[in-house]
């Protein structure tokens, strides 16, 4: 990219970086947002994308590389929720390694107890604080008797009603994951939509709570989106039930 470039990816949303530069645009965005802060903030945050980077080589997200993703959920936080805590940005940018890529981080076999040996590698990187939000936004592993999209609720509620940093990045991620419906096609289109859709009025609640750290316009900023991804959740899952033929 060339300097007049770098100067514009600063001003454009998200989406459209995404659309008109790709991954590319989005690491010097990310490169942007995090040049104020001091020398040693900007190396963990550098090696936290390095990590992410390597774990999610082979990864995609319809059709992109993974790690856009990550550093949306990354600089989302930074951008639009004024936050520029490190700790929590690197575990933005992790907040999927250990749920995806805990064999990577450990270099063993996935066990019983591969997260929070995956957990525990991040924290000798990292610090504690980034592995307890890290492990606070990861899916357990769910009993096979009920239904996985409702465990997944439960333990979102209960995580994040004791991790209020964590809100904040689950927040971000579930924007993401919102947005990116509309790259979706076929039956898991919908398929996400039912997954998700009953989590809005839970993230409401808890980005309501008192203790949840950010200031009056980013709650209401998040709280625009949520109620715009519940609009598209129901045009989804409205579609679905439209009668065919005449």
């Amino acid at each position: 990219m060339d300097a007049g470039q770098r100067r514009l990816v600063t001003t454009m949303p998200l989406h459209a970086i995404t659309s008109t530069y790709g991954e590319e645009g989005l690491r010097e965005r990310f490169a942007a947002e995090i040049e104020s802060l001091p020398e040693q903030d900007q190396r963990r945050l550098n090696q936290a994308l390095d990590l992410a980077s390597r774990l999610h080589a082979n990864d995609r997200r319809d059709r992109e590389p993974y790690v856009n993703h990550l550093l949306r959920v990354a600089i989302r936080i930074m951008s639009h929720y004024g936050v520029h805590d490190a700790d929590v940005i690197c575990a933005a940018l992790l907040h999927d390694a250990v749920e995806d890529h805990a064999a990577g981080l450990t270099g063993r076999r996935v066990g019983v107890d591969d997260q929070q040996a995956a957990l525990a590698v991040l924290a000798a990187k990292f610090g504690p604080r980034v592995a307890e939000l890290v492990g606070a936004v990861t899916n357990p592993e769910y009993a096979p008797d009920r239904d996985a999209n409702e465990q997944y609720r439960d333990h979102v509620a209960e995580s994040l009603r004791s991790h209020p940093w964590a809100r904040v990045i689950k927040a971000s991620d579930f924007t993401d994951n919102g947005v990116g419906l509309i790259h979706t096609t076929g039956p898991r289109l919908h398929t996400l939509a039912g997954k998700y859709a009953p989590l809005v009025p839970i993230l409401r609640e808890l980005i309501d709570l008192p203790d949840t750290p950010l200031d009056a316009p980013a709650r209401q900023h998040i709280l625009a989106q949520l109620d715009r991804a519940a609009d598209r959740f129901a045009a989804v899952l409205s579609s679905d039930e439209t009668p065919k033929g005449g």
